[in-house]
């Protein structure tokens, strides 16, 4: 296989460039959105509120004809969850189509930093936590980037940085999300129900036929979509995955006489549901951690709490930076002239931030109150320290230029 020779171009044509602008812009609004909701639900966590909070949290919905009777949580986490990750398989498809994971010479080098991003935390929070059969089942909670979260900081802090490392990251976490997405299919799904996974493969076929037959309306795909999650969460394996296969389904191409592609169409329906209500919920419900009864540094110092901040913070740096380093002592590639080693250790850094996936699977992982917590307290403190030292490496750039 040939590499091309300078890693992270720009975009190959202006309707990706727009495309990557548009996804950073919506992002990094969406990451800001995350991180004051977040910060809500851990101050009513542990205010006069904090019952008021708990018992929301804990109340049932039912929808009795599908048998479903769910937590608010749950409902948030399993079903809501999955128009996030509706919106996260059209950004994958983009890429796979479109954008730099299209051209495997491309490819190549967020594809394995993102793997090394992923293989690296993992094998750090399973070496720390090894002996320990229940805390050791939160394998993969370290695995995961916030594209939303890591993309606010760098607006925040890096404004003068290039297009092309932002849409580095971009890609990077689009693949991180693929992997993390993976896992929780397969290793953090209940048991398996063969005729609820045939009716979802039929209801994802006929949604795929509609679009090929020109006949996709939102009247007939909303409620197909649905169907497809509820078959979905009955089939044992996690309701969230059928957003993305959904996604996979929608045609990113025009057809003649088109202007936008089904793909964008639904992009520009959906993400605004995604940014502006699915993920301030998630992190309204996820984030809340009451830490009256224990001391915040007995979550930090705890060793689920310490295994996922050494894991995202060191883990993530030395995979992305480490892999994406000896691609350029290994192979005829260089760093483009535009970039810094500086800049590819601050992605390094950002992609510590784990948020909204981590949360996901740390629900999926431990059914004991105080690993939650422990493990919850971890997450934020990776995120926040891995936000703090991407900053001070982004600030220091700045000033160079």
């Amino acid at each position: 296989m040939k590499f091309s020779q300078k890693l992270f171009v720009r975009p190959r044509t202006e309707r990706d460039e727009r495309w990557i602008k548009d996804a950073l812009r919506d992002e990094t609004f969406a990451g800001a959105l995350l991180m004051a909701t977040a910060l809500v639900a851990i101050i009513v966590a542990n205010s006069p509120l904090s019952d008021w909070y708990f018992d929301f949290l804990s109340f049932k919905f039912e929808i009795p004809f599908l048998s479903l009777n769910l937590t608010i949580a749950h409902w948030v986490s399993d079903g809501l969850l999955a128009i996030f990750f509706f919106i996260a398989g059209l950004e994958l498809k983009h890429e796979l189509v479109h954008g730099s994971l299209s051209d495997k010479s491309q490819a190549i080098v967020p594809v394995v930093a993102a793997l090394a991003g992923m293989l690296i935390p993992i094998g750090i929070f399973t070496l720390l936590l090894r002996g320990d059969a229940v805390a050791i089942q939160g394998w993969a909670i370290p695995m995961a980037t916030d594209i939303a979260f890591a993309l606010a900081i760098l607006a925040i802090a890096g404004r003068k940085l290039p297009t092309e490392i932002r849409a580095f990251l971009l890609t990077v976490a689009v693949v991180d999300d693929l992997g993390a997405i993976s896992v929780i299919a397969i290793f953090y799904s209940e048991k398996f129900n063969a005729g609820a996974f045939l009716l979802t493969i039929a209801l994802l076929t006929i949604f795929w036929a509609l679009h090929k037959i020109n006949r996709a309306h939102w009247a007939i795909t909303v409620p197909l979509a649905f169907f497809a999650w509820w078959a979905m969460y009955k089939s044992g394996i996690h309701a969230t995955v059928a957003g993305v296969l959904l996604a996979l389904l929608v045609p990113n191409k025009p057809r003649p006489g088109e202007s936008r592609t089904a793909a964008e169409r639904y992009e520009a329906k959906v993400h605004p549901i995604s940014v502006l209500f699915v993920i301030p919920l998630f992190a309204f419900v996820a984030a809340g951690v009451d830490l009256r009864s224990f001391t915040l540094a007995n979550g930090i110092t705890s060793p689920v709490g310490s295994a996922i901040i050494y894991a995202l913070i060191i883990g993530k740096f030395i995979g992305i930076f480490g892999a994406t380093y000896l691609f350029t002592k290994f192979t005829r590639a260089s760093l483009n002239e535009n970039l810094r080693w500086s800049d590819v250790s601050a992605i390094g850094l950002l992609a510590g931030i784990g948020f909204t996936v981590s949360l996901l699977i740390v629900e999926l992982s431990y059914e004991d109150a105080q690993l939650l917590a422990d493990a919850k307290i971890g997450v934020l403190a990776a995120s926040v320290l891995a936000s703090l030292f991407a900053i001070l490496l982004l600030q220091l750039r700045s000033r160079k230029i």
